[in-house]
């Protein structure tokens, strides 16, 4: 079975760039420091988009239940395993 010949070669043209594409005055790793204190990417469900729109109101909601969840948490009694 032959192979079909692919217009160009593939490792060659993933090389390039579009024209369009200017990184000359790109900083490498301009972002890099606000990952290295630790951060926690959450996907909110755009069902609730419009109730939190922003991570300010998602922090604001969830402090806001935090101590209900953690009173929740001590009226459960856990068994012991022997």
């Amino acid at each position: 079975m032959k192979r079909r010949a692919r217009g160009g070669n593939g490792a060659a043209d993933r090389d390039k760039l579009r024209p369009e594409y200017d990184f000359s005055r790109a900083v490498r790793g301009a972002t890099a420091a606000r990952y290295t204190d630790g951060a926690n990417i959450v996907v909110v469900d755009p069902a609730v988009l419009d109730v939190f729109p922003d991570g300010a109101s998602v922090n604001e909601a969830l402090r806001a239940l935090a101590p209900v969840i953690r009173r929740g948490r001590r009226g459960v009694r856990r068994r012991r395993s022997a």
